[in-house]
């Protein structure tokens, strides 16, 4: 007679349920031990539950763009500024508009606020102008020497410009010169200057204004001349006038531009513009490992590495300060760098005074574009937390209701079963209040009310896995199965189930966090996570405690408080097969025969 057929033995978290167990133990403390690290020990609040700042901003119409405010426009603006607000690691920021003209930016508070502020209505305008002239902000021109300019250089080249010291604004050759320049400069706007001959040198020098000159210049020598006069009367120290200086100069013209050097305010004379943001692909502030200080990087596309190499290479035939280019930004000159000769590679840095924050603003900036509109400020306001806090209470208050009524049913229901479910939902609350804080540090994910919401919810497809698990069992142990069997036999079954579910859940999550914005993104994203974590709770956790129990007196013995009391359930008797495997022919089959 064959012997019976032994069942193989089951492998993974069947078999060996204490290194599933102990994967989720270790997994648990190393997410807890990750948040004190990094002391991120709660999640960070959406600006609905923590407050913040609301900024409104008002497009500006520009002189002779009388259409630039369109809808079109408007909407790349606020993808540029949530982008913006985004690179700097503020998450749940709100950027929308409103109205025609408008753009509402909402930041949370314990963000980069300050930062995120003066990034957001930041045009991000940027120019690579020729400097003609330089000299000190006051009104009057100095007769000293300016602060070192910063270098620039470019890749595959070594660092261009000495840092040595601009030349003083004197009403000398020196300025004999940077009218001639600027002369030359007014009457070809859209090229770079070549450098004079010696006849036209004189010739300039002859009609360079004078201030005897009786006969006041005309055509391109008086726009000359009165662009000196307005650059020996501004003064940078001022704020009005600083942000007066270039307003509305167009990047074909000459300009007049402020810039700070350290602790000093400085102005300057430059050219037509020769690149411009458009031209650079990329840029991030970092530190130089050699130097030790904080530069800016660039890549150039290639039309722009074509124009960056073209202009430094005629520049660096020039005297200072014309072998100088400044960077321009929204009409200030944040960097003056001079360059010795041309610099190819299509790779360039801006070095010189900046500090960690200043260099990340400006590569943050640089590298997501310039916005296609001015804007101003029309208001900021403080928002409170508590219309927020009130129905986060309420959310809080009606969750633990749900939760309340859900473990009196499980106790009910499922009796010793309850237990299981409830360690398994607390291992899950771990799980996910870990990973949400720790999140709050690395991605910047904010918890607002949606979130919240999503998180509720995944209260019920959590324990709705349990119940698909705890009932397959139930099945088995009606067939007449006893616990241990009845355990390993159910999991199959019920994992396909569970897994099919989850998959489910998940894939509307994905669709509802790219298809929507804003808040509804916070709920897509908790929900996601939280189901995610339901499948790694159930593999690692509930289905290795069930092998464990069965192992136990109380549950393999069917008590009736373990919730698998195979009277109550109404288990059939055991199966016959096993009660004639191997018997002798009943006495009365032998009388008969």
């Amino acid at each position: 007679m064959a012997a019976p057929k032994k069942g193989r033995r089951p492998t993974g978290a069947q078999g060996r349920p204490g290194r599933a167990l102990a994967i989720i133990l270790i997994a648990m403390v190393a997410l807890t031990a990750g948040m004190f690290l990094t002391k991120q020990t709660t999640p960070r609040l959406g600006i609905d539950l923590a407050g913040g700042t609301s900024i409104t901003l008002k497009a500006k119409s520009e002189p002779g763009k009388p259409d630039a405010i369109n809808e079109t426009n408007m909407n790349t603006a606020v993808g540029i500024i949530e982008r913006r607000v985004n690179g700097l690691g503020v998450s749940e920021a709100e950027v929308q508009t409103q109205g025609r003209d408008h753009i509402i930016v909402n930041i949370p508070k314990g963000t980069n606020e300050q930062q995120a502020r003066e990034q957001v209505g930041t045009t991000a305008q940027l120019y690579f102008r020729p400097v003609i002239a330089f000299a000190d902000g006051a009104p009057v021109a100095p007769e000293g020497t300016a602060s070192p300019s910063p270098s620039a250089s470019g890749s595959g080249a070594p660092k261009a410009g000495d840092g040595k010291t601009s030349p003083s604004a004197t009403p000398s050759s020196s300025a004999t010169s940077q009218g001639r320049a600027l002369s030359e400069a007014l009457k070809a706007p859209a090229a770079p200057t070549p450098s004079p001959t010696a006849s036209e040198s004189k010739k300039a020098d002859d009609k360079a204004p004078s201030p005897s000159a009786s006969t006041p210049p005309t055509g391109d020598e008086a726009a000359a001349a009165d662009l000196q006069a307005k650059f020996a009367a501004l003064d940078c120290t001022n704020e009005a006038q600083r942000a007066a200086a270039g307003k509305g100069a167009k990047p074909e013209d000459p300009m007049l531009a402020c810039g700070q050097r350290g602790d000093t305010w400085g102005k300057w004379i430059l050219g037509p513009a020769q690149v411009n943001g458009q031209d650079v692909k990329e840029a991030k502030g970092v530190i130089d490992p050699q130097r030790g200080q904080w530069i800016v990087t660039m890549q150039f596309t290639d039309k722009g590495a074509d124009k960056f190499a073209k202009i430094t290479g005629e520049l660096a035939t020039k005297q200072m300060p014309q072998n100088q280019f400044a960077i321009v930004l929204d009409g200030r000159v944040i960097s003056d760098p001079s360059v010795s000769q041309a610099l190819t590679g299509g790779n360039a840095e801006i070095s010189g005074g900046f500090t960690q924050q200043s260099a990340q603003d400006l590569g943050n900036m640089l590298s997501y574009g310039a916005l296609p509109l001015s804007f101003s400020e029309d208001s900021v306001t403080t928002v409170t937390a508590a219309l927020g806090g009130e129905q986060l209470k309420a959310g809080l208050i009606a969750g633990a209701i749900g939760l309340i009524l859900v473990v009196i049913y499980l106790l009910v229901y499922y009796r010793g079963l309850a237990f299981v479910a409830i360690i398994s939902l607390l291992v899950s609350a771990i799980l996910t209040y870990t990973i949400m804080a720790l999140l709050g540090k690395g991605i910047g994910f904010a918890l607002n009310l949606p979130a919240v919401c999503g998180a509720i919810v995944a209260i019920g497809i959590t324990a709705d896995s349990f119940i698909v698990y705890f009932e397959r069992i139930r099945d088995e142990i009606r067939e007449g199965r006893t616990l241990r069997p009845a355990v390993e036999r159910a999991w199959p079954r019920a994992r396909r189930t569970i897994l099919v579910s989850d998959f489910v859940s998940f894939l509307a999550a994905a669709v509802l966090f790219i298809v929507t914005v804003g808040k509804v993104q916070g709920f897509a994203f908790t929900l996601g996570l939280t189901t995610l974590l339901d499948v790694v709770v159930v593999f690692l956790f509930t289905k290795p405690i069930m092998t464990l129990l069965a192992r136990t007196k109380f549950f393999a013995s069917g008590h009736p408080w373990s919730g698998l009391d195979p009277k109550r359930l109404g288990a059939k008797p055991p199966l016959r097969r096993s009660r004639r495997t191997g018997s002798a022919p009943a006495p009365v089959d032998a009388k008969e025969a």
